[in-house]
């Protein structure tokens, strides 16, 4: 093999006919070196050529199914956050797959540990033995069918490739944990059944755990420590090198059964961490161009997100890198959307979160991503870091008002009322904000409505503890949210009363059903329609074992049907998925007190402890499709049963979850009893 000069464009090792052309972006080095593995040897070309901070050269007689890498030289003066080592070998941020792991290694920190005085000399010690090197791969011709889905008739679930898998009889033993067990027919039944039309995947970039986690015996089960943005995950692959191949199968068999794939991207951080952390890819190549570095002292990364790094996504190398991955998982991936972890952190220009700044307005002139579904986790850990609702057109939020709402009026909490009308409604007070371009006004579709997902307690911990259980995470319980809104219904924890049990089962239909009535896009966390417990453990990040997998043995099968029933009723009624806001003049909502009068001003904050019981008569004004019809469901969030005026109209009972079982009755009478803890969902037959 010989290197040649090559081309700047594109990014990465591209496979032609000559053979493998390099491209990294390294824009304060001197040099960079191709590193080439074969046989256990490693051979050096420099890549000469450079253009505007992009080195490039072509290997001429190079095929896919090289091992490779690259060392940096340049300035080593962290004092100026310049951080060059070519004794580290760095990982290529656009490798499409990758052979080996990481190892910890002191070889793999860019600077000798444990001097005094943090002081940081570079390290002279080659980390090649220890880090995962990239693999040419050779572009191939792929294609999906896509369901493309309307926000509209949109129900995500979000789930844990492994923990989904895992333990599912159904599913081949040597496919459980991985990509083709997801696409199995035993998961794809059971995600049809269900009424799910997007899987919304935890991470599954390359990733590597933490090393405290390594030492401690544990993992980064969750995925959040990102060391690629292109390849997908090996771990979940039956073997490393079919990893693209594997989430690629399972992508079609998704979307022939109408399932869109939506993943939970990790674009803020990476595995990288912290100005002690190791240098593995971004940091040796440039430091600069793709961190945010403190302004004062630019040998510490600004920490916007608790894990030591914040990407720089005002530097042109940094957005071109995050905007290619995301094309690249779209339209060679199949992905039909991404739920962006800590979005705010992307968003930040000059400190502050920015709704039209660089990386958003790349997105929404983007003519790929422009098209896709985009969900944004509204907060970080940086300044005014709480952004729910602040960002643009084009763009949904999950709404934690609406999680904690929920939570705040099942257990019992006074004055919920109004504010869960709000989040019933589609909250309007968050997403329609009238601002003088209107860029803000979005629907109750831009609100992904759900009460509880892979962060904190599941659904059937909810009900079940009011404290965290987290001693298994060897922190001292220190971790983790005390912030729960939970309750266990009168015995923390594991109890074989049945009174007690029938109260948490009647909790996790309200809680659910609440957010499948809901305006705006329901969510379901993996397992919660079957019951599925950490012990009440709310931050199982770093546990891959079957405290964090389903539990398919122990489903609670009364609840998957009533989840199942209940979402059917709410694709069958668009009265539920409205496209927008409830106005003055087409209302499409009426609020009712329990004589069946509309509510007034006063009765919303009626009594001690303001209105428990009311009615959400929904009827389809402004609504031109013939399957809508009026609803009106029932709220008792009281210890006592009451009983709720109906009229002459002819409503048939068609949910309640005082009951285990599926109902679909008819009503008689004038009045409507409504037990205690629990809604009823009632359509005009």
């Amino acid at each position: 093999m010989e290197l040649c000069t090559g081309r700047p464009h594109p990014l990465g090792a591209t496979v032609t006919e000559d053979g493998v052309n390099f491209a990294v972006f390294a824009g304060r080095a001197d040099r960079v070196e191709l590193c080439i593995f074969e046989g256990g040897q490693e051979r050096r070309w420099e890549l000469v050529a450079r253009d505007r901070g992009v080195w490039h050269g072509l290997l001429r007689g190079g095929e896919a199914g090289l091992q490779y890498g690259f060392r940096v030289h340049g300035d080593w003066d962290p004092a100026r956050g310049l951080r060059h080592n070519p004794s580290k070998l760095l990982l290529d941020p656009y490798a499409r797959a990758v052979a080996g792991e990481l190892v910890w290694h002191d070889a793999v920190f860019g600077h000798v540990r444990g001097l005094r005085g943090g002081q940081q000399v570079q390290d002279p010690k080659d980390s090649a033995p220890f880090v995962p090197k990239a693999v040419v791969t050779r572009s191939e011709e792929w294609s999906t069918r896509r369901p493309a889905v309307p926000w509209a008739d949109t129900v995500i679930y979000e789930a844990h490739v492994k923990g989904l898998t895992a333990t599912h009889p159904g599913v081949p033993e040597e496919l459980r944990g991985t990509y083709l067990g997801v696409g199995s027919p035993a998961i794809i039944a059971h995600l049809t059944g269900l009424g799910v039309t997007a899987l919304e995947l935890l991470p599954v970039h390359l990733s590597v755990s933490e090393e405290r986690l390594v030492r401690q015996g544990l993992s980064n089960y969750w995925g959040y420590g990102t060391l690629g943005f292109f390849a997908p995950d090996p771990r979940f692959a039956t073997r490393p090198d079919r990893a693209v191949a594997e989430f690629r199968a399972m992508v079609d068999a998704l979307h022939d059964a109408g399932i869109e794939v939506l993943l939970d991207v990790v674009y803020n951080h990476t595995i990288e961490g912290p100005d002690d952390g190791p240098t593995l890819s971004l940091r040796g190549l440039d430091n600069h161009a793709y961190y945010r570095l403190a302004p004062q002292d630019p040998s510490r990364c600004v920490d916007w997100t608790g894990c030591g790094n914040t990407l720089e996504m005002r530097h042109p190398a940094c957005l071109r890198l995050v905007l290619d991955s995301l094309r690249y998982w779209v339209e060679q991936m199949g992905v039909d959307g991404f739920r962006f972890d800590l979005a705010p952190a992307m968003l930040r220009q000059d400190g502050a979160v920015a709704a039209h700044g660089r990386f958003a307005s790349a997105v929404a002139q983007d003519p790929c991503l422009s098209h896709v579904k985009l969900i944004a986790e509204p907060w970080d850990m940086g300044p005014n870091g709480y952004a729910l609702g602040q960002f643009p057109a084009g763009w949904a939020e999950w709404n934690d008002r609406f999680r904690d709402t929920a939570r705040h009026f099942w257990r019992g909490e006074p004055g919920q009322v109004p504010d869960l009308a709000s989040r019933l409604a589609g909250s309007a007070d968050v997403f329609d904000r009238r601002m003088a371009d209107r860029s803000f006004v979005r629907g109750p579709l831009a609100s992904i409505n759900f009460v509880a997902c892979h962060d904190g307690f599941t659904l059937a911990d909810l009900t079940s503890f009011t404290s965290k259980r987290n001693e298994g995470n060897l922190e001292g319980n220190q971790d983790g949210t005390d912030a729960n809104a939970s309750c266990n219904w009168g015995v923390e924890g594991p109890t074989r009363d049945p009174g007690i049990l029938a109260l948490r089962a009647r909790a996790q239909r309200n809680l659910l059903a609440t957010v499948i009535v809901s305006q705006g896009v329901p969510m379901i966390g993996h397992g919660d329609e079957l019951g599925r417990t950490q012990g009440g453990n709310n931050n199982a990040y770093c546990h891959d074992s079957p405290l964090s997998w389903i539990d398919w043995e122990a489903a609670d099968r009364e609840l998957l049907a009533f989840v199942s029933h209940a979402l059917a009723l709410r694709a069958g009624n668009p009265v539920f998925r409205r496209r927008t806001h409830f106005s003055p003049d087409r209302p499409g909502v009426a609020w009712l007190r329990p004589d069946g009068e509309p509510m007034s001003g006063a009765d919303w904050s009626r009594g001690p402890d303001g209105a428990v019981c009311f009615g959400m008569l929904l009827n389809t004004d402004g609504l031109q499709d013939p399957a809508a019809r009026p609803a009106l469901v029932l709220f008792n969030g009281s210890n006592q049963d009451l009983t709720f005026a109906l009229g002459t109209i002819p409503w048939r009972c068609r949910l309640d979850t005082a009951r285990a079982d599926v109902r679909d009755v008819a009503t008689t009478g004038l009045e409507q009893l409504l037990s205690a803890h629990s809604m009823q969902l009632l359509q005009v037959w």
